[in-house]
């Protein structure tokens, strides 16, 4: 189960905590870049089944020709006829598109057409060692929609995720009929309390993952029960630091820690103009760089119980749900009352 990307691996140990008519038909794929002597990132073969199949979008940047994994998932012949609506999927930075995989199937048998993009630098997508930013993954993300015909979606983002979909948002709000949030990181300036590290000290962190310490990562970090469950998500997390690929996807990871650290979101939120979800758990104690924290600041910050009323507040006409006892991954965790959290937001925006 690929519920992990690489990018877990900064966090594993410098402390950071996703019609009427038929549904339309797949695109036809992009022709492939023409050869020449523009490098070529390899997308990732992670062995790893979705469950749905994946196509792949060409894009170019910084004079290197990558790929954008993406599942483009059609209703389910069971729901009848579609309805007409679309909604896009976007995985934290410890994850990629397939720990969404029941959220999927759901949706689907509402009638849902469902996008879920692996991010480049996450999952199956290339790595490209390139100036990450928010900005360009929502311009990649609005470029994979353009090219499927896609008006308008829903937009819902975990975590990291949660911030890609708020700058998503701000730039192409005409692109978005609701957006719903997941215990979305970012939530607080981190560069206001947590020490900055270089590249070459992410880098260093990121190079020392193993199978132990992703496994005592997740088993501390994101639940506040482990269940055996939730195994999968170490076993694929640790399937990562014994890849070939390793070092590059290392190197991302640490671009992709720089990206969150560099450019925060929440002096932002009052500038929404779309319908919001917010829901948290409220035991959630993310905190990107937890580990170069003292105790006592520690326990002022990442506190999801008061963040996610502070960040409602700040967004002009949202919904706040808290879910008490509730993690940082709540569609794993409570994937029944999540799916009905949204299913209701989206049934009451119709």
């Amino acid at each position: 189960m690929r519920a992990v990307s690489i990018s877990l691996f900064a966090c594993v140990l410098a402390g950071c905590a996703s019609s009427p008519a038929p549904a339309p038909a797949a695109p036809t794929a992009p022709a492939p870049a023409t050869t020449s002597s523009v490098a070529t990132s390899e997308p990732v073969d992670d062995g790893i089944d979705y469950g749905f199949p994946v196509q792949r979008l060409p894009i170019d940047i910084e004079g290197q020709h990558v790929s954008m994994a993406y599942m483009d998932v059609a209703p389910a012949p069971s729901a009848g006829a579609a309805n007409g609506r679309t909604i896009v999927l976007l995985h934290g930075k410890n994850f990629s598109g397939f720990y969404f995989r029941r959220v999927i199937e759901v949706l689907r048998a509402d009638g849902y057409r469902v996008v879920v993009p692996d991010q480049v630098g996450f999952g199956k997508s290339s790595r490209p060692d390139v100036a990450y930013s928010f900005h360009w993954l929502a311009h990649n993300t609005k470029q994979l929609l353009d090219t499927l015909g896609i008006q308008r979606a829903v937009i819902l983002g975990h975590s990291m995720g949660g911030m890609l979909a708020t700058r998503f948002a701000l730039l192409y709000p005409e692109k978005v009929t609701e957006l719903v949030l997941e215990d979305p990181i970012g939530l607080e300036d981190y560069r206001s309390f947590v020490p900055y590290t270089t590249m070459d000290q992410k880098l260093k962190v990121e190079l020392a993952a193993n199978p132990d310490n992703v496994r005592k990562y997740f088993q501390n970090s994101y639940f506040k029960e482990w269940k055996p469950e939730y195994e999968p998500l170490v076993d694929t997390a640790a399937r990562y630091t014994k890849l070939s690929n390793f070092p590059q996807a290392a190197k991302v990871s640490a671009l992709t820690s720089e990206m969150i650290y560099l450019q925060p979101i929440c002096y932002e939120f009052d500038r929404l103009r779309v319908p919001t979800l917010l829901i948290v758990g409220t035991a959630d104690r993310t905190i990107v760089g937890k580990n170069l924290l003292k105790p006592d600041v520690v326990a002022e910050h990442g506190r999801y119980d008061r963040l996610g009323k502070e960040t409602a507040a700040k967004i002009p006409g949202s919904k706040l749900v808290e879910l008490p006892g509730i993690g940082h991954i709540p569609h794993v965790e409570v994937e029944e009352r999540f799916l009905t959290e949204v299913r209701s937001f989206l049934a009451a925006k119709r």
